[in-house]
């Protein structure tokens, strides 16, 4: 059965935020490598919300989804992806990363 990945308004609503963040606040120098930056958070997704590396949300973030995985973008931010899932269906609903005030909860 093939998987079917949904994104939520919310969710896209927050990676369109990044794009702008890292843009606006010159992480990168141009808007091609920002683009490119959240483009490998979606490849990720994709490649990996189906794998067995998925961990069980902790209580105070299951209001964002039942399920999350780990996105380490490179040697100082990590993405935490969350989403509930149906057989081969995911509902992809919230992002955080490790730089965030909400991340000491998550571990």
């Amino acid at each position: 059965m093939e998987e079917v990945i949904v994104y939520k308004d919310r969710f896209e609503s927050e990676i369109d935020n990044l794009l702008e963040v890292l843009f606006i606040n010159e992480y990168f120098g141009f808007e091609d490598s920002a683009l490119t930056y959240v483009e490998k958070i979606y490849d990720f997704i994709k490649n990996n919300i189906s794998k067995p590396i998925s961990k069980n949300s902790p209580l105070y973030y299951q209001k964002f989804g039942k399920k999350f995985i780990r996105y380490k973008a490179n040697n100082t931010t990590s993405w935490y992806i969350f989403f509930d899932q149906r057989d081969n269906k995911f509902l992809v609903n919230h992002i955080i990363n490790n730089h965030s005030q909400d991340f000491p909860e998550l571990f």
